[in-house]
């Protein structure tokens, strides 16, 4: 009971410095001029805004570690997996922001997120579930590299990205809370300064938005993500069972619905016409929202609402049907299948406005 006032009171002051840190940068933007490099990039608003968000998510993030070693015992900070995510974390926050003012090179990105993948398996952090490791370090590497890149495509309207990333760190905060590991705290305590951070950010990043979080913030997130994700969800302590990878692969790609939907979507309609995923542009699944109609706001709202839908299904079946048979799993999956159906549907009926 003490840990967890601790920690609502820890929420509270850490969201009130999140936004007072946020209006701050937001009032001295021009004396910071902080902004994209690549002002000219096809984008869907204007990159003149400042790219403040994921300052403040590091912020937090080490304000977070600070705040665990004045309250908790500060052991695990010197473990390999604590080290491992303060330095993929910080490494990825870095090389957003170096893209960010400098507008790095695809392959420069790439090489950044490959070293962030090996970098946690050497640590011992990869996705567990065949017998063979070296399949396992090749669907983690997949796995990082890929939710870096798609929770930054998914960074393409205001307020999409911070909900639907925030959805699915409460959902693995439901996770650790559930399966209450030794370390619950330290993660506990991660978890709730970047919940801060977003909860704030999302105040300045709603339509229309004074700042954006920039590439260094969601490579921030995108990191964040993976590692949690694999730590939490891929590799959540379950009864083994014949269908206990798929229960795995499915209680992610459930969780992952939407970033995962827009990725795909946009990779595969770019590939189609010869263009590489990686490169901008107004053709992912909410601009295709706003292209049939519906207004900045109710994108967001669709996104949010799908995002919630999402975390539940995932939560509801990791801890109350952990033993699931096939037939379980393929309705659950069907959430995942008909966003995708519907959404890649849309993009390939709705064509942009002129």
């Amino acid at each position: 009971m003490e840990n967890t006032l601790l920690l609502f009171l820890f929420f509270t002051y850490t969201f009130l410095l999140g936004f007072l840190l946020h209006k701050y940068l937001i009032n001295r933007s021009r004396t910071y001029n902080l902004h994209k490099a690549n002002i000219s990039g096809e984008r869907w608003e204007r990159q003149s805004k400042p790219i403040f968000g994921g300052i403040t998510f590091f912020s937090l993030f080490i304000f977070g570690l600070i705040n665990y070693v004045v309250f908790f015992p500060v052991d695990i900070l010197i473990t390999g997996e604590s080290i491992a995510i303060i330095l993929v974390v910080t490494i990825s926050f870095l090389m957003g922001l170096a893209d960010d003012l400098l507008n790095t090179s695809p392959l420069f990105k790439f090489g950044m997120q490959l070293g962030a993948a090996l970098l946690l398996i050497y640590f011992g952090i990869y996705i567990n579930i065949f017998s063979d490791d070296t399949l396992n370090y090749l669907l983690t590497i997949l796995w990082v590299v890929g939710i870096m890149n798609s929770i930054n495509m998914l960074d393409n309207m205001d307020a999409i990205t911070t909900p639907s990333g925030l959805f699915i760190l409460l959902f693995i905060g439901l996770l650790i809370g559930v399966n209450t590991p030794d370390d619950m705290w330290f993660y506990l305590t991660i978890l709730i300064s970047i919940y801060a951070s977003m909860g704030s950010f999302l105040i300045f990043n709603w339509h229309p938005s004074k700042m954006y979080m920039g590439d260094n913030g969601s490579q921030f997130l995108g990191a964040i993500l993976a590692v949690l994700s694999i730590m939490f969800i891929w590799n959540q302590p379950i009864t083994p069972s014949p269908h206990t990878g798929l229960f795995k692969l499915a209680s992610v790609v459930i969780a992952f619905t939407m970033p995962l939907t827009d990725t795909v979507t946009v990779s595969i309609n770019r590939l189609l016409k010869g263009k590489s995923p990686f490169v901008g542009g107004k053709d992912h699944t909410t601009h295709h929202l706003s292209y049939a109609g519906l207004s900045d706001h109710m994108v967001a709202w669709v996104f949010i609402i799908g995002s919630l839908i999402s975390v539940t299904l995932a939560f509801v079946l990791t801890v109350y049907f952990p033993d699931a048979c096939l037939s379980t799993l393929a309705l659950f999956l069907a959430w995942p299948a008909i966003i995708f159906v519907s959404l890649y549907s849309l993009t390939r009926i709705v064509k942009p406005n002129k």
